[in-house]
């Protein structure tokens, strides 16, 4: 039986590692965090030591490509989820009141979706995964360094050796180990070329609060979409487990006269100057405001100028490349990260070099869109934020189809097909350029932006939002 070694026991290294074993793979996961998976779902939120995953309590959406994921693959553990009380959402209920025409279309079957905080996610794979047979989870598994041999003059991984001096073989060692993976520094140590990295900070700073129904309450409904730019500011409301809810309020990270976010009256008094969303501070505050800057925009090979830098070894989800969570496009990469793996590993795991050639050819294809998307995403927020700053003009999108993307949100709210191309890329259904790309889509979306007209006001400006801080 072949035998796969999983670095980190997060939300997607879990979900390999089901997938894994459900293929008839025998796998070891090696966490580095040593504490064990608290009984209850409280004790998750509120005493789990998970110290490996900067944004363990920080906002998290499960977008509706992950939810197909779970719905094809990993139904019992979808079925866990909701039986843990993560929440049904579709966008496609809150479609803005401009939209008169309100009938359902083929297709709206792929967006709904089933969500959670961090912790309840992570809960409930960690729990399925160690029940899974063929699942072996070590917590408090650090990994000090790659055990190799050469071919060909390249390393091959054939295994790790931990920090307490256990060496564990595998045939294939995925990385798994998120946004602070070390593995780069691991492969130059055991001899193999530099990775290839391509690394960007995403330039936001974010502020969120956690809040839960009050008794007999409900969640808040939507009033404006989920992810609302305001002119120096976004604010992003998500909702989660068991009538929770976040909000989260994020701004340029050079931005300093606004970092007094990070105090709680100040992080009140602009939320409560949102019209549309001051009613999601109407709840039982679970946390203070919570801080989390320094993200960074990042995405590695382990194939270079055509060759392998080591066979293997494979990288997964965020250690591959991690992207800004305001999108909430993290979870949904990773799952459909390690669908992909599963696949490769089913037909290619007898050959290391093929192995590591064809899942950099999968992932280049199918993922890299996404992150390039996402990446032009968040250069064009940040643009916007810095106009604001400094009073100059918005730059221009720098080409015809940044100028489309730019649009579709104002001529969304406005026809009920476009909501629906908006909503695709959105959920991680279709890519942005597939979508800009239909007969006549981009001509209408341009047409009925410019004769909308300007939006109102969702918040305040700048000179408010200083006056409040």
């Amino acid at each position: 039986m072949p035998r796969i070694i999983v670095l980190g026991g997060g939300v997607c290294g879990l979900a390999a590692s089901i997938l894994l074993a459900r293929d008839g793979h025998e796998v070891t996961v090696l966490e580095r965090d040593p504490a064990p998976v608290p009984d209850t779902l409280d004790d998750a939120w509120s005493a789990w030591e998970r110290g490996g995953v900067a944004q363990f309590h920080q906002p998290h959406f499960l977008q509706s490509a992950g939810r197909a994921v779970l719905d094809e693959e990993l139904p019992d553990v979808r079925d866990a989820l909701v039986a843990a009380g993560a929440a049904t959402f579709n966008a496609l209920t809150i479609m803005p009141p401009t939209i008169a025409d309100r009938a359902p279309r083929p297709g709206d079957e792929r967006h709904p979706t089933v969500t959670a905080r961090r912790p309840t996610l992570e809960w409930v794979f960690a729990r399925a995964a160690e029940a899974e047979p063929g699942v072996d989870v070590r917590r408090g598994g650090a990994v000090e360094a790659l055990e190799t041999t050469v071919h060909d003059g390249t390393p091959h991984v054939t295994g790790v050796r931990t920090v307490s001096g256990e060496t564990v073989a595998g045939d294939l060692v995925v990385d798994a180990m998120g946004r602070r993976s070390q593995l780069p520094r691991l492969l130059a140590e055991a001899g193999a070329g530099p990775v290839h990295e391509e690394a960007e900070d995403s330039g936001f700073i974010y502020y969120t609060r956690f809040f839960r129904a009050r008794d007999g309450g409900a969640p808040p409904g939507y009033r404006a979409a989920p992810l609302t730019p305001m002119p120096s500011f976004s604010v992003l409301t998500l909702p989660g487990d068991n009538d929770t809810w976040s909000v989260t309020l994020y701004i340029g990270s050079g931005d300093r006269a606004l970092k007094g976010l990070r105090h709680e009256r100040a992080w009140e008094a602009v939320l409560a100057a949102c019209p549309r969303h001051a009613h999601w501070a109407d709840g039982e505050p679970l946390t203070g405001v919570l801080a989390m800057g320094g993200i960074v925009d990042r995405r590695r090979r382990l194939v270079v100028d055509g060759r392998p830098i080591a066979t293997g070894v494979v990288a997964l989800a965020d250690a591959w490349a991690c992207t800004n969570p305001s999108l909430g496009r993290g979870v949904t990469f990773g799952l459909l990260h390690a669908r992909r793996l599963r696949d490769v590993a089913r037909y290619h795991l007898e050959h290391p070099p093929e192995t590591v050639e064809v899942w950099d050819a999968a992932t280049e294809t199918e993922l890299t869109p996404w992150i390039r998307a996402t990446i032009a995403e968040d250069r064009a927020r940040r643009r916007a934020l810095e106009a604001d700053r400094t009073g100059s003009a918005p730059p221009p999108p720098p080409d015809q189809a940044a100028a489309v993307l730019a649009a579709l949100p104002l001529a969304g709210a406005l026809d009920p097909d476009l909501f629906r191309a908006f909503l695709e890329i959105r959920s991680c259904l279709d890519l942005p350029e597939e979508v800009v790309a239909r007969p006549g889509l981009a001509e209408r979306v341009l047409e009925i932006a410019g004769t909308a007209g300007p939006r109102p006001p969702m918040g305040p400006d700048r000179a408010e939002v200083l006056a409040l801080l």
